[in-house]
Order: structure tokens, then C-alpha cells, then sequence
């Protein structure tokens, strides 16, 4: 097993030649990130959906809204927990694959929920982007950022904070994007929802894979011209190496995580009603 992987990452590695250009991989980080991000903006769907039978307004067999805040909700809770579980997985085989998979579990969450909608079951919207879709949000988000700070040690807060640029603003694409496809495939029979998440499916597909393509991992001793690794590490940075299987055993771990829970709750919350509430 452990040449299987070795023989993976070297694959990816024999591309990444000191010819390669490094500022290529921002891109396709933000091709991924842009792409998931699209999370954020979901709430946009949420007003439409509790009007597929009624067309015009709600009918009695439509869903109402703390049945559709479910999706989101799940998506967000598969995110995270795909995170922590499949984190090493991404380690060890290399972001392409890990990118590859979440381009197929992200869009096949679009294309699953597709057909709940247009069958009208929540239960397969659920499965599709809330499951699916949130294991592709996952392994996703983190595929791309390790792989950042390898090719920018000179530059890990500008690599990271690219990435996570992209994720936040994917909103920004995300939004308009469903309204005009929605908009576009509105009908006298139709609020267009099932046919906009076929069209999302297809574009963040191709966007994704874009980033899929272009990603490499930086080889073992690269670094960037005229740098220096620094002697002596910067302050409250450790020395000290802890695999993750340990750090879940240390209260520094569950206080950080408490402080980022809280923190993330707040907004999420928020964001899982934006829409309806705007």
C-alpha cells in the first residue's frame, strides 16, 4: 500500500519540474474554492423551492423553509466531518485525486438533487447536496491548501489566504449565477430549480476539473529563488510535531475547536437563511 501511494505522489511530482510555474497553482486552487463556495449562496434556492407545486406561491405539498434549511445545514455538517476524515487520505494521495474526487462528489450532489426536485423528494435532495455534495465540499477544501503552502513557504499567509478567498467569494459567482439560470429556466410549469442545478452541475464541473489539471505537487527539496528558510521559528509557532491522531487527545485541540465552532455558528446561521431573510 505504502508504494502504491509513494508511486501516486511521485507520478505528480515528475511534472513538477523547477521549469513549472508555481503561480499556476493559485488558479486552480481558486477553481476549486470558487466552485464549492457556491455553498454560501444556496439560500437563494430556498424561496423558489417551497414554490415547485404552487408555482406562483406555496402550495400545501410544497416544502416549507426549516425543511429546506436542512440541506445547507447537512452540507456544512458533511463538510466538516469529510474534513477530519479524509484528511490524511488527501495527504497521502495527492491533491490532483483528492480534487478529482471532490469535482465528482460536488457536481453529483447538483445532479442527484436535480432529480428530487423534479420527483419532489426532499430525501434525495438531502442525499444529494447535502451528503454527496458536503463530502465534495470537504475533501475540496482541503485538497488545495496544503499543497499552496509547499509551493509558497515564503508566502503561507498569501497562499492560505487565496484559497480561502476563493471559497468565501464563491457566493459572489454563486448567487447571481443561480438567479439568471432560475430565471432563464422559469416557466408557466416551472420555478426552474431542477434544471439550474443541472447547469450548476455541468459548469462547476468543468470549472473544477480545470483546477484538477493544472494542480502539481511541489517536489521534495524545491524552494522558491532567494529564499531562506528561517533558523529559528516565528513567535507561538512550535517546534515541536504531533500527528493528528495525538493532537485530538490535547485540550489545546478541543479549546481551538470550541473557539472556531462558536465562531463559525454565528455566521453560518446567517448565511443558511440570507436570502429569504434579504
Amino acid at each position: 500500500m505504502k508504494n502504491k501511494v509513494t508511486s501516486v505522489l511521485d507520478k505528480e511530482r515528475t511534472i513538477a519540474q523547477p521549469r513549472f510555474n508555481r503561480w499556476l497553482i493559485p488558479p486552480a486552487a481558486l477553481a476549486i474554492h470558487l466552485s464549492i463556495g457556491q455553498v454560501y449562496a444556496f439560500s437563494v434556492f430556498n424561496l423558489p423551492m417551497t414554490k415547485l407545486i404552487g408555482i406562483t406561491q406555496s402550495a400545501p405539498t410544497d416544502w416549507n423553509l426549516p425543511t429546506l434549511g436542512w440541506i445547507f445545514s447537512s452540507a456544512i455538517a458533511f463538510l466538516g466531518i469529510s474534513a477530519a476524515l479524509f484528511g490524511k487520505w488527501v495527504e497521502k494521495q495527492g491533491p490532483r485525486k483528492a480534487m478529482f474526487v471532490a469535482t465528482l462528489c460536488f457536481s453529483g450532489g447538483f445532479f442527484i438533487s436535480a432529480f428530487g426536485v423534479y420527483l419532489h423528494q426532499i430525501v434525495l435532495v438531502y442525499l444529494g447536496y447535502g451528503v454527496l455534495g458536503g463530502i465534495g465540499l470537504g475533501i475540496g477544501y482541503i485538497s488545495p491548501v496544503s499543497t499552496l503552502i509547499k509551493w509558497f513557504p515564503d508566502r503561507p499567509g498569501m497562499a492560505t489566504g487565496m484559497a480561502i478567498m476563493g471559497f468565501g467569494g464563491g457566493a459572489i459567482i454563486g448567487s447571481p449565477l443561480a438567479v439568471a439560470l432560475m430565471e432563464h429556466f422559469k416557466s408557466s410549469t416551472s420555478v426552474g430549480v431542477w434544471q439550474t442545478f443541472v447547469a450548476m452541475g455541468v459548469i462547476y464541473f468543468c470549472l473544477m476539473m480545470c483546477g484538477v489539471f493544472f494542480v502539481r505537487i511541489a517536489p521534495p527539496t524545491w524552494q522558491p529563488p532567494h529564499y531562506t528558510p528561517p533558523t529559528q521559528p516565528q513567535k507561538l509557532v512550535t517546534t515541536s510535531n504531533i500527528t493528528a491522531d495525538n493532537a485530538i487527545k490535547t485540550p489545546q485541540f478541543w479549546l481551538l475547536w470550541i473557539v472556531l465552532c462558536t465562531n463559525v455558528t454565528a455566521g453560518i446561521g446567517v448565511l443558511s437563511q440570507a436570502s429569504p431573510m434579504i
